[in-house]
């Protein structure tokens, strides 16, 4: 039987109990490492971003770990964390875990306002390159044919769809024309320590994770998150896609960390217990598999005929499409595993069945 996500987050540890960081300050979760939470205008109503005290080419300052997207509120946010956080020293880097907007969003601004430089894995900047410049999966023609080959049917949330082929630059209106590449081992001195890229797949193109040894500190970005489960999709630019072994085998990566390793996630609170919530993970997708398994056994499902199977509760327009990829990486994997076949109907829809 299937623990409940209570049980599940009784199994974790949270070091800071429910302290958060107030409204345009941090919060010190280890030495020179400092914690920021902004608002989201999402279901998902936050996101945990990073101060590292640092110092480079003699100068000593700050290196932020992502943006947050780009609007008037969290500029205002930024400039409050500018004015009583840094201790008057400069933000001297920014590093960006991966190119989703509520983590590259304001990279533009805060490398411009600071004078200072990306850092990010070169997939990513492609992407987000690309995005801020048309669109990269969340709206417009394409992503509107593609889900509507995997089985939504709605019209009028396909004509919302084509309508938001300007989504991912509303949030990411730009991104910097410079970068220096992150890739996985890459050792990065920041403050006197060293920080290993690590790298993962499924959710984003080439997510990076830091970890410092020195420090027992893991910033996972969406890849390893405590409560919710990193949203694993298939896009339209990656129409086959098998991104859930891709996510699934990326996990294996943070398997050799210590135990008691401090884990900093985007969303949600610092916890320790990675080993016990990489295998979480496991167990809830592997749980999602049986399910859709299940559905598929008894019809030839589409992406939008397991979505009741997946996600049992409600879901508006913006949640529809998350969910659409994330069914969709479900099938692919079974498909990929050679458990189901795949076929186009006559309405060009694809339908899995098991073999």
């Amino acid at each position: 039987m299937s623990l409940s996500r209570e049980q599940l987050e009784a199994q974790l540890h949270y070091p800071l109990g429910d302290t958060l960081p107030a409204s345009g300050r941090s919060l010190e979760v280890a030495p020179g490492v400092r914690w920021i939470r902004m608002a989201l205008p999402f279901a998902l109503d936050h996101i945990n971003l990073w101060l590292l005290r640092d110092e480079i080419d003699g100068q000593q300052g700050w290196t932020v770990v992502d943006c947050c997207i780009a609007r008037d509120e969290a500029k205002a946010q930024w400039e409050a964390i500018f004015a009583n956080e840094l201790q008057g020293l400069p933000v001297l880097r920014v590093i960006v875990t991966h190119m989703h907007p509520d983590h590259i969003g304001l990279a533009d601004w805060l490398c411009q306002r600071w004078n200072c430089r990306l850092w990010v894995s070169a997939t990513d900047y492609a992407m987000a390159r690309l995005g801020s410049q048309s669109t990269t999966g969340f709206g417009g023609e394409a992503a509107a044919d593609f889900f509507a080959a995997n089985g939504l049917s709605n019209p009028e949330s396909l004509a919302k769809i084509r309508g938001r082929a300007s989504y991912y630059p509303s949030l990411v209106p730009s991104v910097p024309n410079e970068y220096h590449r992150l890739y996985d081992g890459l050792q990065v001195p920041i403050g006197g320590h060293r920080w290993r890229c690590i790298s993962g797949y499924g959710h984003a193109p080439e997510h990076m994770a830091l970890h410092c040894e020195e420090l027992g500190v893991l910033i996972s970005g969406d890849m390893v998150l405590p409560r919710i489960s990193t949203n694993v999709s298939v896009y339209d630019q990656e129409p086959e896609a098998d991104s859930l072994t891709l996510f699934l085998d990326s996990l294996e990566k943070y398997l050799p960390l210590p135990a008691d390793t401090l884990v900093l996630p985007s969303h949600g609170k610092p916890f320790t217990g990675l080993h016990e919530r990489i295998q979480q993970l496991k167990d809830h997708h592997r749980d999602r598999l049986d399910e859709v398994m299940q559905a598929c056994s008894e019809k030839p499902c589409s992406g939008a005929d397991v979505l009741p199977v997946l996600f049992p509760r409600a879901l508006d327009l913006h949640q529809t499409t998350f969910a659409m990829g994330e069914a969709v990486a479900h099938l692919h994997w079974l498909w990929m595993a050679g458990e189901l076949r795949r076929a186009r109907d006559a309405q060009g829809v694809w339908r899995f069945s098991a073999r």
